[in-house]
This record gives C-alpha cells, structure tokens and sequence, in this order.
C-alpha cells in the first residue's frame, strides 16, 4: 500500500474534484441516505477479513468504521485522504487489496466501467466489493427524469441494480448479497420525510426494487481457484485384542 501522498494542485484543480455529493449528505435528504447506507455497509464489511480495505470517493464519511482491517484507507481527490487520485486509475500492484468499499462512484465518474475494471485489478482472488448508488427504478430516479437536473445528486447517470450485477457477473464477480432502500419520496425538508415514513414499511413489503438506494456485495472469482486446506489425516488406530473378563456367576457371589 502506498504512503500518504501529498495534495496534487493538479488534481484539486479539476473539476471532478469538487465533491458536490459530500456537501448535499449534509442536508436532510442526505442524512437520510446516509443513515441508511451506513447502517448497510457496516454490516457488510463487519465480517470480512483480511489486511488492506480501501474505500474509493465520499472520504468525508469513513464506511470502513466497522471493519477490523489493519490498513484501510481512503482513496480520491480530497484534501486530507491517504491517496490522491482517480478511480478509474488506481496505484495499487494487481491483486493486492482485500476489500473495497464504491460508496456513489460509478454513478458520477466519466468511465464507469473503466472503475470496474481496476477494481478487479487490484482486488486479490476471493477479495469482497461493496457498492451503494442510487436506483434509476425509484421515486427519486423519475424525478431525476422528470427535469433538466443541475446539482447533486440528481446530475449522475443512475445505474440500475441489474444491469451493475450484469456488468460484474461479466468481470467475474459473484454477487454475495443486496439490499435496497429509502423508499420515501425526495423531499428536501426534514418534516415531511419524518411524515412520509410509512411507505418504508410499505416499499420493504411490496415494492421492494423501488428503492431510492441500493447496496451490493460481491466477490471476485477466479475460475480454477481452489483454496487449498492442511491435509488433516485420519490416523489408523490399531485394534486392541479384546481381554476376555472373567465374571463371577450368581453362586460364586452368594458363596462369597
């Protein structure tokens, strides 16, 4: 893993680097998300070991708080992260990393496929990928449709949950688990999301692939790996020769 780099100037200077995502995460709408989405990834990362997580974009929030790693490390164009650079080109030697947290990458990157791809370049086989985005198929993906949308988040290009387990089944990924969530509608104001908060009983129950939000697990396979185990031998234990017993009978017990 690579050393705290210091700040580019070339990069803080590009337009990618200004994460319009972080600041929105502060609004009400946000924070509802990122209650939802934290919750999700904790639980997610929680069990999976190894030595190196990296989370890639959103390093205002740490999503590796629960996992036990001993490096993990955040990884963008901010200012105060471990390493500087672009998703879809990452620093890393090939299979060299356990786990990977895309916290709304794909969905506001130029390439997302090209993200993909590194990913599954420097995750080690067997090595376990979270991703959470927003869903194209919800109450906030038409409203996305609905206008000419000018800030976040409403400026991504939505993916939905199928067609990112295609592109991952494609790069030889399985896909561990899903969930998906938020299901009340994008209002900006903390009052109304709080009375809309039964269409989350009712999108958990009924529609459920209408949520605002989803989160995936996936890991990488390598066809032909076999993880090999000690080779535990049952050892052949010589049969003892029974000893005949000699048993008193009835009489030889009453004569004692």
């Amino acid at each position: 893993m690579p050393e705290l780099s210091r700040p580019d100037p070339s990069l803080s200077n590009t337009p990618r680097n200004r994460d319009e995502l972080g600041p929105w995460l502060a609004s009400a709408l946000g924070r509802y998300v990122l209650e939802w989405e934290s919750a999700q990834i904790d639980a997610a990362v929680a069990d999976i070991f190894g030595f190196n997580a990296l989370q890639i974009g959103l390093t205002q929030h740490d999503f590796l708080r629960a996992n036990r790693m001993a490096l993990r490390a955040h990884v963008g164009l901010g200012a105060e992260i471990a390493v500087q650079c672009h998703p879809e080109q990452l620093p890393f030697a090939n299979q060299s990393v356990d786990l990977i947290v895309l916290p709304h990458v794909l969905e506001f990157t130029e390439d997302p496929h090209q993200v993909l791809r590194e990913v599954e370049r420097v995750l080690i086989p067997e090595g376990q990928l979270v991703i959470s985005g927003f869903n194209p198929l919800s109450l906030w993906g038409l409203r996305k449709q609905a206008g000419r949308p000018t800030h976040y988040p409403w400026t991504g290009r939505y993916l939905s949950l199928p067609r990112l387990k295609d592109w991952l089944n494609l790069l030889g990924f399985s896909i561990d688990t899903s969930q998906l969530g938020c299901y009340v509608p994008p209002f900006e104001e903390q009052k109304w999301l709080q009375r809309w908060q039964f269409t989350e009983r009712a999108g958990r129950r009924w529609w459920k692939f209408s949520g605002a939000v989803y989160m995936l697990r996936a890991v990488k396979r390598v066809p032909g790996l076999r993880l090999i185990t000690p080779n535990w031998q049952k050892k052949t234990l010589r049969d003892k020769a029974l000893q005949p017993i000699a048993r008193k009978t009835p009489k030889e017990i009453h004569s004692d």
